[in-house]
């Protein structure tokens, strides 16, 4: 009995590329998100953007934000209009440390002249991150 090899492997490489063929559309589904979870994604992102920039926001209009804004003859106006430029994370971290002030404030650990000086110090930090961009 005689084997023709090259046969052989012709046959073997044509049913190797037909496996490999049928597997890759299973192999592509497995890699594809979800419509319905990239939506909740990108609803949940835009949610904590939009709650991150209300608590600044809110932070920058305090009574301590106006005369930390007065004091240092600044637009406050320019300065929240400022914070819708930061990126998702950067407005994270400034919300996160928005929120600290206020509670060390409503706490008693923070005075006036405190706050101030952390309100200023994070409108120029707004300021440098928009400037550099």
């Amino acid at each position: 009995m005689h084997l023709d090899f090259s046969k052989i492997r012709w046959q073997s490489l044509v049913v190797l590329a037909a496996l490999i063929c049928a597997g890759l559309p299973a192999m592509a589904q497995t890699h594809v998100v979800n419509e319905r979870d990239l939506q909740q994604q990108i609803t949940a992102a835009s949610q904590s953007r939009t709650q991150n920039l209300q608590h600044v926001q809110q932070f920058l209009s305090s009574p301590q934000a106006a005369k930390a804004f007065q004091e240092a003859h600044m637009n406050a106006q320019q300065v929240k209009t400022a914070v819708s430029a930061l990126s998702d994370a950067e407005l994270a971290h400034l919300a996160s440390r928005a929120q600290q002030a206020q509670s060390s404030f409503a706490a008693g650990t923070l005075d006036d002249r405190d706050l101030i000086i952390i309100i200023l110090a994070m409108v120029a930090l707004i300021l440098i991150i928009v400037a550099v961009r």
